[in-house]
């Protein structure tokens, strides 16, 4: 709350600023960049990173990334860099999805950016495309980057005295259970959407319905009302269902990724529909965390009997698809990059040791039960070669591309106009 509270003051003086004067700051190509810029972003980083905004280094820091951004962006027109529609589409989602994730939900969104959530998008829109075209460049240039074996020695030899030391580590598999992917549970909330479309054949209204009963937070309060949304921005089963109807027509039970629709067709204009509708999510209950605990006791005691392997049942039951193809493994993970929950456990472990089920948050609305199983612990040491190539090896990439990379930008900036105006 505190750093969206700081977010909001550096936005509210910024707008505040910009009402009483800009000037430009920079000059970059046929762009530049506006003082109002430069404390909008020197304001949102300091707020982020706790950092003083007045720093004039900071700014310094801030306006030399903003000018490589629009080098980059000019570089790219020069290269015919092009990307499609749809690639912007993805990435501006992406960003969105980001955003709705760090401030919690899309209605705080709007709260910050002070205008609707299209509208946020409609904003971002052109510098996603800008942003996308100079990443796809940097991806040309550097993307099939690679370090040789005796590039990674020699980065070794001469940087092994100031490398960190590595942290503890852990070759870790787990067998992960969603209780909502349970039919009973799935039937619960589709009989529940099949008696709200019931009432709404039998005369109840729409919007009243969706405010009490809908479970899309967004709009629910809007009576479920989507606005108008053009094809390709709506998951494929909503979109060939709501696109089928005509207008005031209620479609029946759609099934998509989030649960169970209805949905109400209000207008279309050509590639364009305007609807509303109601969603009932899966929603697990004490019944079905229960019955995901019991399965997965079961396959621990049976792992442990010798009846079959972790990776065996992992294969075959896990509800995380992307590990169970691999035996459940999580890979080779350090201590910072597990969470307390998970650490509490693997501490508890030796190795070969397999843990009792736990509740595990995927995120703010997808939790499960996992049982893990400790493969391999990795104490901390000296960065070695051998122990860590993997690890040294991207380090020295890194390394390697960031020479590369300013050797680059000062050929862009000795070929391409910019100047500072401050």
């Amino acid at each position: 709350m505190k750093k969206i509270f700081l977010i909001l003051l550096v936005i509210a003086g910024v707008i505040n600023a910009q009402q009483v004067i800009d000037k430009i700051v920079a000059v970059v190509d046929n762009e530049v960049i506006l003082q109002s810029e430069l404390d909008f972003r020197t304001n949102m980083e300091a707020a982020q990173k706790n950092l003083n905004a007045a720093d004039i280094n900071l700014r310094h820091q801030i306006l030399n990334a903003m000018i490589e951004e629009k080098l980059l962006y000019a570089q790219a027109e020069l290269d015919s860099i092009t990307v499609t529609d749809d690639q912007v589409k993805q990435r501006l989602e992406d960003q969105m999805n980001y955003f709705i994730q760090q401030y919690g939900s899309r209605e705080r969104l709007e709260q910050i950016y002070g205008m609707p959530y299209e509208k946020i998008k409609r904003s971002l829109q052109d510098d996603t495309r800008k942003g996308l075209m100079s990443y796809m460049l940097q991806q040309k240039k550097f993307g099939q980057l690679d370090a040789t074996r005796k590039e990674v020695e020699d980065f070794f030899a001469t940087f092994r005295d100031s490398l960190p030391d590595v942290q503890e580590k852990f070759v870790i598999q787990h067998i992960f259970q969603n209780p909502k992917t349970g039919e009973r549970i799935k039937k619960k909330a589709k009989d529940f959407a099949l008696s709200l479309l019931d009432s709404l054949k039998n005369g109840a209204d729409f919007a009243s319905l969706a405010k009490k009963y809908s479970d899309d937070t967004g709009n629910a309060s809007q009576g479920g009302d989507l606005g108008s949304v053009k094809r390709g921005a709506l998951v494929p089963e909503f979109e060939a269902a709501a696109f089928a109807l005509a207008p005031n027509q209620i479609s029946g039970v759609v099934e998509t990724v989030f649960g169970f629709h209805i949905i109400q067709l209000l207008e279309r204009r050509g590639e364009s529909i305007h609807c509303r509708h109601i969603l009932i999510k899966v929603k697990s209950d004490e019944e079905s965390d229960l019955k995901a605990i019991e399965f997965l006791t079961d396959l621990r005691d049976s792992v442990v009997r010798g009846k079959n392997t972790f990776e065996h049942y992992a294969r075959l039951y896990s509800d995380d698809k992307e590990t169970a193809k691999f035996g459940g493994e999580l890979g080779t993970l350090e201590t910072s990059q597990l969470d307390k929950s998970l650490l509490d456990v693997i501490y508890k472990l030796k190795e070969s040791e397999i843990s009792f089920p736990k509740r595990l948050e995927v995120d703010r609305n997808v939790y499960g039960y996992h049982i893990v199983k400790l493969k391999k612990r990795i104490p901390a040491h000296k960065a070695n070669l051998d122990i860590d190539y993997p690890e040294i090896k991207r380090i020295a990439e890194y390394y390697k591309k960031n020479k590369l990379y300013s050797k680059w930008m000062r050929e862009i900036k000795n070929k391409i106009y910019w100047e500072i105006k401050l």
